[in-house]
């Protein structure tokens, strides 16, 4: 049982990280949490959706379309609701505008869609293969091999191309990598993109794990893959996917060993311990300011 247990918790581990490396990257740039992510991979679920049963596309093609029109949505989101007020005041207002962006995504789904659960069709035929005493879905396999797929070439991007070198400059020093030429709105941009795109491949798996999606399901998920991403360092790329590999697996071990009245509590009772023994996560690194 406990590595049936574990298979669950990695497959849904692998969504949360997903969304976490969203949160973190945009974190790690421009110190602001965007409390919007969440409503971008609903949204990404939903456009997945629509290209599977209006369009007649097949899954993969539904995935890719849904984590582009994600991108476009991240970039729109950030000129609209955070450009405008980055630099020119304090950071309690860019949380604001992160705030009203999620609460008008999510009232704008449940106009469009209504507020009930809608199905997502199995177009995936469900495989069971056997691995000594443990059943993996061939639908697991695909979740697991897709998002690691997408994290690797995230991880790529950022340390052997050179918009990556200077994502990575701009999260050093963003004042410095203006003067050095840099055009950090564009690269500001380029990350909200990439984050959103990866939360809308989350948001298309989850539909097809759970065959369900809805207006509001993005908030919960948000909020669990931004203590994701706290847990493994915010900030860090390599530590959002421990952080929500480690949540995934945590969740599901604690509705399988104690109860399924748990299942929310576990990420926010680890999202606080994690922030009274280790506030810098588990890849983070502790930075000390001078006054």
């Amino acid at each position: 049982m406990f590595w049936a247990q574990l298979i669950n918790g990695l497959t849904l581990g692998s969504t949360y990280a997903l969304i976490a490396l969203g949160y973190t990257m945009v974190y790690g740039i421009i110190q602001l949490i965007n409390f919007a992510h969440g409503e971008i991979y609903m949204f990404g679920a939903f456009v997945g959706l629509y290209l599977v049963t209006a369009a007649g596309v097949n899954i993969f093609i539904a995935l890719l379309g849904a984590m582009l029109f994600c991108m476009l949505l991240g970039i729109v989101v950030e000129k609209v609701a955070y450009r405008p007020l980055r630099g020119k005041s304090s950071r309690l207002s860019a949380l604001i505008s992160a705030i009203g962006v999620s609460i008008f995504l999510s009232t704008l789904m449940a106009l469009l869609r209504g507020t009930n659960t809608t199905r997502y069709p199995e177009i995936i035929t469900r495989h069971t293969y056997h691995l000594g005493s443990v059943d993996v879905s061939s639908l697991q396999i695909i979740i697991l091999v897709v998002s690691a797929l997408l994290m690797l070439g995230l991880q790529l991007m950022i340390q052997k191309t050179r918009i990556g070198k200077a994502m990575r400059a701009c999260s050093e020093d963003l004042d410095a990598s203006y003067l050095m030429g840099i055009n950090v709105n564009r690269i500001i941009s380029f990350t909200f993109a990439i984050g959103s795109a990866l939360a809308a491949a989350g948001g298309v798996m989850v539909g097809l794990y759970y065959n369900a999606v809805w207006p509001y399901m993005g908030t919960m998920a948000g909020l669990k893959a931004f203590a994701a991403a706290v847990l493994g360092g915010i900030g860090s790329v390599p530590g959002a996917m421990v952080g929500g590999l480690s949540l995934g697996v945590m969740e599901i071990l604690g509705v399988a060993y104690l109860s399924s009245s748990y299942k929310d509590a576990i990420a926010f009772a680890v999202l606080i311990l994690v922030l009274i023994v280790r506030p810098q996560g588990i890849m983070g690194k502790k930075i000390s300011k001078k006054v």
